[in-house]
């Protein structure tokens, strides 16, 4: 079916010369100055019509690869009642961020930043044999996050949309199978929207689960720091194993050295001339159970505060008044002479030092030479420490490199995590009632918008891949009197038969304001038709991914625009590219 053409002269698509105040990354301003979205409160945007077709067009690739794989549409409330989150005991536990309220019989409600509860809920009543297994269901919708500082633009917004998919099964096969088909699928989709991506590993955070991937798409402007190696492997700092090399100085017995007004690893490395992997870091904390916990890692890296809840059970930070309650001293901590009573846990990397660089639990005082077992033990030994780059790969040894990184998809295996808290069951083959052994799988599908424009812009403006642009070619007549305006009308209703989605700029400016708006606005395709050229039969087409530019002969440019088309279809790149369009 022919999409008919639009008309720059009536789009609603408002552009801004300058970016506003409060956008900082590229996807902000751009989305905002080519009329894609506008903003109606903090972390809250609207979406114009041209921003709304490539979220829409985000959504589709989305459906596709779902329905590839099996799994089946539904649409669940926003509005979610309290008493499933007190099942699953996220109500408390979920944190500030859960958009909480009252209606007006004083029942409590949320606003779905997720919807595991929810579909537990669903399906425990009629979801009853193993025959019915496996089973995934996914919604897209509009998710909320009462973010305490929401910040650029559509990658740390309140209210956001997203595909969250769910699937049951009786066995962990099933689920591995399951969640390598979502994986698959998730890597199709962020290819076909043309991103720069990588699966990483993940921490699940208040999801829940222990096996889990984030899909990444790579960026100066993303807020996750990443390492990856050559070999393939890549992690988020956050979940990464550290492998590290801490350094040794001075080996030869235990000596006091007064450090007045040193407080901070940089500081005592500088007053001793020494680097910063030769000291060693500590941090005081609790445990959930209130137990004072002591941990130490290398001096030239930091504590992972993931990590180190894992390893004992739960971890916050002393207070300085609490600290100041136990006999300690910030920024002189050490192994000698703790409180009694103090779990010591240490950095697995430090287990081959054996000489320490510390604090002396005295104020102004530091140790160098405190040896493990002669002047202190270690109650524990883990992996405490954020990964960083020049940190040895867990896989292969080699040297990380860092990036950053947009998290765009995540896959988790729950397991039973919701199923036994909410008495979801099914009967299984054996006749005995077992909880269901979950997965759950979300896209970010507005933040994947915000990804593209990440990769796909410059200082023109956006320079949207095929797959996804609010329209593919864009139709410029330079005059609007004389044969311009009419052979423009033409080649646009001869491209639209074609099969491209077209737009003919048919606004009565000039064409410097026509050319600004089309590289802003980024259509992929840009096809200029001015009088000189009428007369010397030729027609100017532009890619706006590249710049590149070429003058066609009339009589031969839609039986170009064709093959490219067709070549462009049967190609990887798929709609990715057209420079196919100069090859020829």
């Amino acid at each position: 079916m022919t999409s008919p053409v639009l008309r720059m002269s009536k789009l609603y698509a408002p552009t801004l010369k300058e970016s506003p105040n409060d956008a900082e990354i590229a996807s902000h301003k751009l989305l905002l100055r080519a009329g894609m979205m506008r903003k109606t409160a903090s972390g809250v945007y609207t979406f114009l019509p041209l921003g709304y077709k490539v979220l829409a067009k985000v959504e589709s690739i989305v459906r596709e690869e779902m329905d590839a794989i099996g799994a089946q549409e539904i649409m669940m409330p926003a509005l979610q009642p309290a008493e499933l989150w007190h099942e699953s005991g996220r109500w408390n536990d979920y944190g500030p961020e859960l958009m909480r309220l009252s209606d007006r019989h004083d029942h409590d409600f949320c606003l779905g930043p997720t919807h595991e509860e929810l579909i537990t809920s669903l399906v425990r009543n009629e979801l009853r044999s193993y025959k019915q297994l496996p089973l995934s269901l996914y919604q897209i919708q509009v998710k909320f996050r009462d973010e305490i500082r929401p910040r650029f633009g559509l990658l740390r917004s309140r209210e956001f949309i997203m595909k969250d998919a769910y699937s049951f099964h009786a066995t962990q096969e099933s689920l591995q199978e399951t969640y390598d088909d979502m994986s698959r699928a998730y890597g199709n989709i962020c290819e076909r929207c043309g991103l720069d991506y990588r699966p990483v590993e993940a921490d699940s955070g208040q999801i829940g689960g222990k096996v889990t991937t984030e899909f990444m798409a790579l960026a100066p402007a993303g807020e996750a720091e990443l390492v990856h190696c050559s070999c393939g492997y890549a992690a988020n700092t956050e979940a990464g194993e550290c492998i590290c090399h801490p350094t040794l100085y001075k080996n030869d017995g235990l000596e006091k050295i007064a450090t007045p007004g040193i407080h901070t690893i940089e500081e005592l490395a500088e007053f001793l001339g020494i680097p910063e992997s030769s000291t060693v870091k500590a941090l005081s904390g609790k445990n959930d159970e209130g137990k004072l916990i002591v941990m130490f890692v290398p001096g030239d890296h930091e504590l992972n505060e993931i990590k180190a809840a894992r390893a004992a059970g739960g971890f916050e930070l002393l207070t300085d008044d609490e600290m100041e309650g136990y006999g300690l001293h910030k920024g002189s901590m050490g192994p000698v002479g703790l409180p009694e009573g103090a779990h010591v846990i240490a950095d697995r990397s430090l287990e081959s030092v054996p000489a320490w660089v510390v604090g002396a639990n005295e104020e102004g005082y530091h140790y160098v030479g405190a040896a493990i077992g002669r002047d202190f033990t270690v109650d524990e030994w883990a992996d405490l420490s954020v990964v960083k780059p020049g940190d040895s790969c867990p896989v292969c040894g080699l040297p990380l490199q860092g990036a950053r990184g947009i998290e765009v998809s995540q896959v988790f295996q729950l397991g039973t995590k919701y199923s036994e808290s909410m008495g979801a069951t099914f009967m299984d083959e054996d006749g005995k009632e077992k909880p269901f052994i979950m997965g759950c799988y979300g896209v970010g599908v507005s933040r994947t918008v915000a990804a593209i424009v990440e990769q796909h812009s410059d200082d023109a403006g956006i320079a949207w891949p095929m797959s996804v642009a609010p329209a593919h070619v864009c139709v410029i007549p330079l005059a609007l009197n004389g044969d311009v305006l009419p052979v423009a009308e033409k080649i646009a209703a001869q491209l639209a038969d074609l099969g491209f989605e077209v737009v003919i700029d048919d606004r009565k400016e000039r064409p410097g304001v026509k050319f600004a708006d089309a590289d802003l606005i980024g259509w992929p395709v840009q096809v200029i038709i001015g009088q000189r050229g009428l007369d010397n039969g030729t027609i100017e087409v532009k890619l706006r991914r590249t710049g590149d530019k070429r003058d066609v002969p009339m009589a031969t440019f839609v039986e170009m625009m064709s093959f490219a088309r067709r070549q462009a279809k049967a190609s990887k790149a798929g709609y990715g590219t057209f420079d196919i369009l100069f090859d020829r």
